[in-house]
């Protein structure tokens, strides 16, 4: 009987440490963010100021392509024009 308790303590006293090893690790937290309610949170969207950053980055670079694109078509209707414009005949010598 005593080697039964003797047993169980040091089964519990290694279960301990076991545990909080597993309950601390990655599987632990995404079992407990489960047993919540919040399997479909990302712990990566918590940083929204560097999503917001990277928004406003891609904005301003749309903004300057915008830009490029719209100077790009004037340049190209303005050879258009040169190109349908007709020659005007040069004197002959």
């Amino acid at each position: 009987m005593l080697i039964w308790l003797i047993g169980g303590l040091i089964f519990v006293a290694l279960l301990i440490p076991i545990t909080a090893i597993l309950v601390d690790s990655p599987l632990g937290r995404s079992f407990a963010r489960r047993l919540e309610g919040r399997a479909d949170a990302d712990p990566a969207s918590g940083d929204l100021n560097a999503l917001h950053r990277k928004v406003e980055l891609l904005e301003g670079e749309v903004e300057e392509l915008t830009r490029t694109l719209a100077a790009t078509r004037e340049e190209v209707q303005f050879v258009q024009r040169l190109l349908e414009k007709p020659k005007p005949p040069q004197p002959r010598p």
